[in-house]
């Protein structure tokens, strides 16, 4: 409509201007021509200066740029809304220091080989599951695969699909076990709660921390990366893996810019702490591998 009234306006004024140059009419008529010519231009002026105030209530500005609104619902707006909020409430930013106070248990001297199941039963224990290293020890998935050596070659169990060896004694052959069997136990405990994150980045397990929940993870004795001579090939029932024998899990409760801090179930210290850079390297080393819970919101 106000396009419409801009054309009449422009298309009179134009046709009155035309008239007044090439007819030859009366003194009175010209005024009058005059006077309509000129409210007709009033008139083009105002509906061209409306026409702009009316496209500016469309139109968001935006730093470096300029983008039209073409309808506001508020049903969808608070879908967005709440979009953000459940996005935050699930990735929790990272915080620059954290220290979780997660419950010790030491694994000596009933588990010698023991370190995995008795961190996840500090990392059960702070969700509030009544458990103990014992019974975590029995319950654990075991891979029975006998050992022997072929062509100079190791052929063992794999410790992805359960614990190698003998748990309880170190006059016994034995390993220790990674993340998945340990998960599934978890996940026994904590159904549907149980999150693994083996694989992500290092961040991702700081979200989780600075959420107040402590990491099961597995790393080495010595908290930083080892040289290749420390490591060496099996041939297990999936195929050839490399294994160390400085394999060891702790819990993860804490990190600032410069160490990072952990229940150790091998000394039974609270909070220990090692070089942030060489802890993270280590525990790359070892394949990532990590687990924790998702709190109660």
């Amino acid at each position: 409509m106000i396009d419409l009234g801009i054309l009449i306006a422009a298309t009179m004024t134009l046709l009155i201007s035309i008239s007044l140059l090439t007819k030859k009419i009366s003194q009175k008529i010209i005024k009058i021509a005059y006077f309509y010519n000129f409210l007709f231009f009033l008139l083009f002026l105002f509906l061209i200066s409306y026409r702009v105030e009316f496209d500016q209530l469309f139109i968001k500005n935006d730093p470096g740029k300029k983008s039209i609104i073409v309808a506001s619902n508020p049903n969808q707006d608070q879908n967005i809304l709440n979009d953000s909020i459940n996005e935050k409430q699930q990735k929790p930013l990272v915080k620059a220091n954290v220290m979780i106070d997660a419950p010790i248990v030491k694994q000596y001297p009933e588990l010698p080989r023991g370190c995995e199941v008795t961190s996840l039963a500090m990392l059960l224990l702070h969700a509030g599951v009544q458990t103990d290293k014992m019974e975590l020890a029995q319950k654990v998935k075991k891979d029975t695969t006998p050992y022997k050596k072929i062509d100079g070659v190791i052929n063992y169990g794999d410790p992805n699909d359960g614990f190698i060896g003998d748990m309880y004694s170190l006059e016994n052959r034995g390993y220790g076990v990674y993340h998945k069997p340990i998960k599934d136990l978890a996940e026994t405990y904590l159904p549907d709660k149980i999150l693994d994150l083996t694989g992500s980045e290092f961040n991702e397990l700081e979200r989780q921390l600075s959420n107040g929940v402590p990491v099961w993870i597995i790393t080495n004795v010595t908290y930083k990366e080892l040289p290749s001579s420390y490591f060496q090939n099996w041939q297990t029932p999936n195929g050839p893996i490399k294994i160390t024998y400085k394999e060891h899990s702790v819990l993860i409760t804490g990190y600032d810019p410069d160490y990072i801090y952990f229940n150790d179930p091998i000394t039974g210290i609270n909070n220990k702490q090692a070089s942030k850079e060489d802890f993270i390297k280590a525990w790359i080393q070892m394949g990532r591998q990590a687990i924790t819970y998702i709190p109660d919101s």
